[in-house]
């Protein structure tokens, strides 16, 4: 195996040349650089990374922790999250943390054991544990998709957050329902204790209230964010005595589950029952109906969390920022009218077209 002495034999320069070529730590004359890369490429010659992180002290490695990483939501972050580390010479380890607590700090104990230079983290449910490790061994960290209250006391370090927007978008769904005549429009949540889950009933109850519809709590039943239990849920909120004359499912996973529960009883959408749901997917348009969805904004999400670790390893101490990216509205047949694009009922355009950055006091 070639090694940096041979490189620098080859191009005629010292191995201190090399290094700063390899390792971009000096500027080096054109002709220079090009005969130092010419001898990397004749003689096959790899860094060894290994030796280097015991120099810097760092790995350029990002541990990844997401759970369902099957989902195809959570599939098209880890691509946006794979395409930026690997633009800025980083690479990825990859762990599912199952959104269980315990396994949760124990995926994130051996990432930090492997001596990643940061992590970025879909959070659980619970993520109390999560955090006191983090903070505990001060290991910089991104969380995305699922915002996390953080501890506002001591000196405990803030943690930057990325995510879409999901209370305006739901809002705009179930008004979207709500003006095409649907008076009983029901939930199917997903699971108690994420962000994401509260925000998008917030959501919800505040489209029926600028509708002027009341809330009524027995449409609203969670499903877990997975697909049983939004067939579970919708089933439930079809036996009811007068079940909803329109859905919205909070993920695509539970989605799935929706449609399951309403073949099975010989329903159809929308002549049964008008669908709206949170998560487009890549095969949305080729169900049939085609399903009227918000999509987020998933590769800008994985992207724009490389970006936000990669700035905290610059500036260890600047102040935690959460950013917040806008969704689409994407109008297709099974809410019930004909296909339109736009912004969602209730929303702007300029709140459709930006992203809103808040940083934390």
């Amino acid at each position: 195996m070639a090694t940096m002495a041979d490189v620098a034999r080859s191009a005629g320069v010292s191995v201190a040349t090399v290094s700063h070529v390899l390792n971009d730590t000096r500027p080096v004359l054109p002709h220079t650089r090009q005969a130092v890369l010419d001898a990397v490429e004749e003689l096959g010659y790899t860094t060894n990374t290994l030796a280097r992180s015991l120099v810097t002290a760092r790995t350029r490695s990002i541990g990844l922790a997401v759970s369902a990483i099957s989902n195809p939501y959570f599939t098209e972050i880890l691509q946006g999250v794979e395409a930026s580390a690997l633009e800025h010479g980083y690479s990825l380890l990859i762990a599912d943390p199952h959104d269980d607590p315990a396994h949760e700090c124990e995926v994130v104990r051996l990432l930090h054991e492997r001596r990643v230079d940061g992590m970025i983290v879909a959070p659980s449910a619970e993520p109390r544990d999560l955090l006191a490790y983090l903070t505990r061994h001060r290991v910089p960290a991104v969380f995305l998709d699922r915002v996390v209250d953080v501890p506002k006391d001591g000196d405990a370090p803030r943690f930057d957050q990325v995510c879409a927007e999901s209370a305006e978008p739901t809002a705009g769904l179930v008004g979207h329902l709500a003006g095409l005549g649907h008076r009983r429009i029901g939930l199917v949540a997903g699971r108690p204790g994420l962000s994401t889950t509260g925000e998008r009933i917030t959501g919800y109850r505040h489209g029926l209230a600028a509708a002027g519809l009341p809330f009524d709590e027995r449409l609203l039943v969670h499903g877990d964010s997975e697909a049983a239990g939004g067939e579970r849920a919708t089933a439930e909120l079809l036996s009811l005595a007068v079940p909803p004359t329109a859905l919205v499912t909070a993920n695509n996973a539970m989605t799935i589950g929706a449609l399951r529960a309403l073949q099975d009883r010989g329903l159809s959408v929308p002549g049964d029952l008008a669908l709206g749901c949170f998560d487009d997917f890549a095969w949305a348009d080729l169900f049939s109906p085609r399903l009227t969805a918000v999509a987020q904004p998933s590769r800008d999400i994985g992207a724009e969390a490389v970006r936000l670790l990669l700035d905290r390893l610059a500036a260890p101490d600047r102040p935690a920022r959460t950013l917040r990216l806008p969704c689409t509205f994407v109008h297709r047949d099974s809410c019930g009218c004909a296909e339109r694009p736009g912004p969602l009922s209730g929303q702007s355009e300029e709140a459709h077209a930006k992203a809103h950055e808040r940083t934390l006091p």
